[in-house]
């Protein structure tokens, strides 16, 4: 078994910051054209003007307004890079839960897989639709791994592995079997 990494997508909110940035850039062009075209015209004199203060403290403001909204961008995609970071560490640590109790069960390939499909919350029919076996097939195998486990069904399987994986330390530390279900040395 082993951990996929995440597909990084962005999201709509990030999609649509980015294109109302892209937007408010295209705005802040035209006025900045604008009040420099004014000036150029009027000379400086026309910063004082009625009409030209408005355009002035608007491009001020949108060009406040699109630094603000680029900070606030970057915070978004370094949250969501250090996120999916932290998924992809956990997702490690409760693959090498898995294949720890795996071999220390002594599961078959086959147990691994149905046992793997198992705590990813699939139900028998299918398990049995993705190794193309019956549903008896899958009974048998989950009875094997439960008997395997020292567990009585699906929710105790999973709550082992997610409870180890709790107490366990960061991925690739000490091993992630605990004291008490470890073989003597």
């Amino acid at each position: 078994m082993t951990a996929k990494t995440p597909t990084v997508t962005p999201d709509r909110r990030q999609i649509g910051l980015t294109l109302m940035i892209l937007f408010q850039c295209a705005c802040v062009l035209f006025f900045v054209a604008d009040v420099a075209e004014d000036i150029a015209e009027a000379g400086w004199a026309a910063a004082t003007d009625i009409h030209l203060l408005p355009e002035l403290g608007a491009t001020l403001g949108m060009i406040l307004g699109i630094a603000f909204e680029a900070r606030y961008l970057l915070r978004i995609l370094r949250k969501q890079a250090q996120m999916e970071r932290q998924v992809s560490v956990a997702a490690g640590a409760l693959n090498e839960v898995m294949e720890g109790y795996f071999r220390e069960w002594k599961l078959t390939p086959s147990e691994q897989d149905i046992a793997g499909f198992t705590i990813k919350g699939y139900s028998i029919a299918e398990i049995a639709g993705f190794r193309g076996s019956a549903e008896a097939t899958v009974k048998t195998h989950l009875n094997a791994i439960y008997r395997k486990a020292g567990v009585t069904g699906r929710g105790q399987l999973t709550s082992l592995l997610i409870e180890d994986l709790l107490r366990a330390p960061l991925v690739g530390e000490a091993p992630l079997v605990p004291q008490d279900r470890r073989e003597p040395a």
